[in-house]
């Protein structure tokens, strides 16, 4: 129905099959697809954009969040039925609009249990499907990733995607991550991809410091979820105040007001979306390149980066209202 329900049916069915490990790392960044969406109605981005930017912006996630998983669960289904029939079933695959490279990806998998190939094969399947879908598609070319706001967005390098964990309970949770590349690079995005599985998976014990985390915490879309020490899903600012920047290295200034970040099912009503567009990416052999893990340790440093963007988020707020008076 929604982001929140599509990302709880990724971690429901990887808690059931650990061994398809595209499953978690959809999970966790399925959760930033919803926090991305409830900014758009948040503190800061609800204040710098249009209601019709943010509704461009929502169609554009949605969309890109929707086809994702209209794409691949269909597939963790068959997997399950095959398991359950003691036989594969992956020739079906075809008639679900599956790609046909997952078709052999998932044969080879059923032979070779090899969980990497299978993860980094769903990964260049998933961004390659959404390129012509998505990325390439004029109308959202025209109304979000070539506008001016898109590209302020990423000047202000406020998208990353977020990994939170706890090393003790009840503790203030962890984040490491990575920074999105521009969305127009289908190469670019396939990295990110696997310097994300890396990050994920390269870990035994943080692993499971995150899928703790995951399971506890259910996706609400509001960024309280992992940081309720900087983020609330109710307003507490007063409506119509001038904002005075109220962070410093993602921590409050004395008496501060915490950050706004709505729960979804508050920001965004469920959208109907028609059908997915039909045609199979793989036409050419190059994708297969991607197909090498990464050997390079990734650096999952991200706190530095993120509490600088909400930083400058803040002061962008702040800046502009005051043109704003200053015009009037």
């Amino acid at each position: 129905m929604n982001n929140v329900t599509r990302t709880q049916a990724y971690l429901d069915f990887y808690l059931r099959h650990p061994e398809i490990e595209w499953a978690l790392l959809g999970h966790m960044v399925s959760r930033n697809g919803g926090w991305n969406m409830t900014d758009l109605k948040g503190e800061f981005l609800a204040k710098l954009l249009t209601e019709k930017e943010q509704t461009d912006f929502f169609s554009f996630l949605e969309r890109g969040n929707w086809l994702i998983f209209q794409d691949i669960y269909p597939q963790f289904l068959l997997y399950e039925e095959s398991l359950a029939n003691k036989q594969p079933h992956f020739h079906l695959l075809r008639h679900l609009n599956v790609s046909v490279f997952m078709e052999v990806v998932w044969i080879d998998f059923w032979n070779t249990q090899d969980t990497t190939t299978l993860a980094l094969a769903m990964i260049i399947n998933e961004q390659s499907y959404l390129e012509k879908r998505v990325i390439q598609n004029p109308t959202y070319k025209n109304t979000v990733l070539d506008t001016i706001m898109f590209k302020l967005q990423e000047l202000l390098n406020m998208s990353h995607i977020l990994f939170p964990y706890s090393q003790k309970p009840f503790t203030k949770n962890w984040l490491v991550g990575q920074t999105l590349p521009p969305f127009s690079s289908l190469s670019q995005r396939i990295e990110l991809g696997k310097r994300l599985y890396a990050l994920l998976f390269s870990n035994p014990n943080r692993l499971q410091q995150i899928i703790g985390w995951a399971k506890t915490t259910p996706h609400t879309g509001s960024r309280k979820d992992y940081w309720p020490h900087l983020f609330n899903d109710v307003k507490e600012t007063v409506p119509g105040n001038l904002y005075v920047p109220q962070t410093k290295n993602c921590t409050l200034r004395k008496g501060a007001s915490r950050i706004y970040s709505p729960r979804l099912e508050y920001a965004w009503k469920n959208s109907n979306q028609t059908k997915a567009e039909k045609g199979d990416w793989f036409t050419e052999w190059s994708g297969i390149d991607f197909l090498e893990p990464m050997t390079e340790n990734i650096n999952g440093e991200i706190k530095h980066d993120y509490c600088e963007s909400i930083e400058k988020l803040e002061w962008t707020v702040f800046t502009k209202k005051i043109l704003f008076h200053r015009q009037r």
